[in-house]
């Protein structure tokens, strides 16, 4: 598989776009003021509790209180409490963090009055950024990703990637983990960890149980609602998340983040650290690598794949709804059964990249078209397992019901990717109301009596639509001659497709626009 990364960085905004055998999959934005992304680390302020939903509202500094679930503290809860105290008493450096004797797990059927009070002051961070109308969901449960390992305070569990399948290398890294991990730290090993040496698994534990400390250091001086750790910017997050040998080409167009791909891919495949180049084109760089056109043609309520078939996708406050129509995809020699698996197959492929394309996250529920044999439908199931297998994100696939519909739940912890792809109407405005189409010719003739006899122009070139120029330029008797013998000159007059039916422009013999 062909596999490129697109990475277009301006003022507002970093957008990366990436590209399987040069098909669009995902598009990730980085907006340059987001204070509230995933893996920030904040003391926040307990502002309200709320025993019916056995959970709390924290201030974080968001103009919404953020979510905190009773669930979403952690079992050890108590001693991240305990610890963060003596932090911002100044006095946590008196004791090391490895010796630190833990207290016993909270209640996982307890309530939230019994572990928080109004005006507390807690260690959270961000699991799901604001969306909507709503504030971020918060987790005392902290946590720190990196490249190989991800580390978690206050736990002594070792976790190994289920994606490694291989027992003896399993077995191996569970090993080295226990060999090189202090107490008191958890590690969940990443699927990227497999076959990786002890010394490159040390190095991003050192890392991260530096991050930690940082934090730990900071609190003295800190009063909620604080920052207090940024995760990586969206950028290299997903940089770190995505980047691996498989990738055949990387194309940046800012010097900064070209350095910092290109040192990132000399840690982790040195052999390929060739596949990064600074794109210096005129284009923009999502032009020039079409990925803008995918764009326009991969959002929107409707979205139709090539073979005819097409996908309604309506969005509502609770969930998804994708229905699959096969527009004018049928073929005679088949029956009604084969039609319609072959085209829900094709319609489910296009769907899983759709979820992964715009982020889409909750509840999704999809109306194949409706097949009677139980085959087809277990076939069409694993298809879409299949296809899901590439989604980084977790999601839950339920076989189709007797109706024909499939529900998917996908995690979401950011808003969903929406672009806009209707553009204004250039002929009205927006307005729904145009000109006269039969008063075209008049101001093409009002246009061009000014040019000549009140300008004094020479050479004048006419650019409209292909029916207009058909118009004006077909016959004995057309337009263009009656020009010509009215003003004693030739008028060239060219089609152009891209005009909208009442559009016109004057050029000069220089080539400049005339402002029709």
């Amino acid at each position: 598989m062909n596999r490129e990364l697109i990475i277009d960085s301006n003022v507002a905004e970093v957008n990366i776009a990436l590209l399987e055998d040069k098909n669009l999959v995902e598009l990730h934005k980085e907006q340059a003021n987001n204070n509230f992304s995933v893996g920030d680390v904040f003391l926040g302020k307990v502002k309200k509790i709320m025993p019916g939903l056995n959970a709390a509202f924290v201030d974080v500094g968001h103009e919404k209180d953020a979510f905190l679930h009773y669930f979403d503290l952690g079992q050890q809860f108590k001693s991240l409490n305990k610890y963060v105290k003596l932090a911002l008493q100044g006095k946590a450096h008196l004791i090391k963090f490895e010796d630190l004797k833990l207290e016993p797990d909270i209640d996982k059927a307890g309530k939230i009055t019994q572990v928080l009070t109004t005006g507390q002051q807690i260690l959270v961070q961000i699991a799901k950024e604001p969306i909507s109308t709503k504030g971020p969901r918060i987790s005392t449960e902290i946590s720190f990703p990196g490249r190989y390992l991800v580390l978690l305070p206050f736990s002594n569990k070792i976790s190994i990637s289920q994606k490694i399948k291989d027992k003896e290398e399993r077995n191996r890294l569970k090993r080295l983990i226990q060999s090189i991990v202090p107490n008191n730290y958890g590690i969940i090993v990443r699927t990227v960890a497999e076959n990786k040496k002890v010394s490159e698994l040390d190095a991003d534990l050192k890392n991260l149980i530096d991050k930690w400390e940082q934090i730990i250091k900071k609190l003295p001086n800190l009063k909620a609602p604080q920052k207090v750790l940024s995760e990586l910017n969206r950028t290299s997050a997903i940089l770190r998340d995505l980047l691996n040998e498989t990738f055949n080409n990387i194309h940046v167009n800012d010097p900064a983040i070209y350095g910092e791909v290109k040192t990132l891919l000399e840690r982790i495949a040195p052999e390929k650290k060739d596949i990064v180049k600074l794109y210096k084109g005129k284009a923009p760089i999502f032009e020039h690598f079409g990925v803008d056109k995918q764009i326009k043609s991969s959002f929107g309520k409707t979205v139709t794949i090539k073979s005819g078939i097409y996908l309604i996708i309506e969005h509502t406050e609770a969930l998804h709804v994708i229905d699959v129509n096969s527009g004018h995809r049928v073929n005679k020699e088949k029956s009604q059964e084969e039609n319609a698996l072959a085209t829900n197959l094709e319609a489910a492929t296009e769907i899983a990249r759709q979820l992964r394309l715009r982020d889409m996250g909750g509840i999704i529920v999809i109306d194949f078209i409706d097949m009677q044999d139980a085959k087809n439908r277990r076939a069409l199931y694993q298809h879409l397992k299949d296809e899901m297998s590439k989604d980084r994100a977790k999601h839950t696939i339920l076989p189709p019901s007797k109706f024909g519909l499939v529900q998917i739940t996908r995690q979401r912890v950011r808003p969903e990717m929406e672009i806009q792809v209707l553009e204004q109407c250039p002929v009205c405005g927006g307005t729904g109301k145009i000109k006269p189409s039969v008063m075209l010719i008049d101001d093409i003739e009002n246009n061009l009596n000014y040019l000549i006899q009140e300008q004094n122009e020479k050479k004048l070139t006419l650019t409209v639509h292909p029916f207009v120029h058909a118009y004006i330029t077909k016959g004995f008797n057309s337009l263009q001659m009656k020009w010509f013998l009215k003003y004693k000159q030739w008028i060239k007059v060219i089609p152009a497709k891209n005009y909208h039916f009442l559009e016109f422009r004057f050029y000069n013999k220089d080539g400049d626009d005339l402002k029709s």
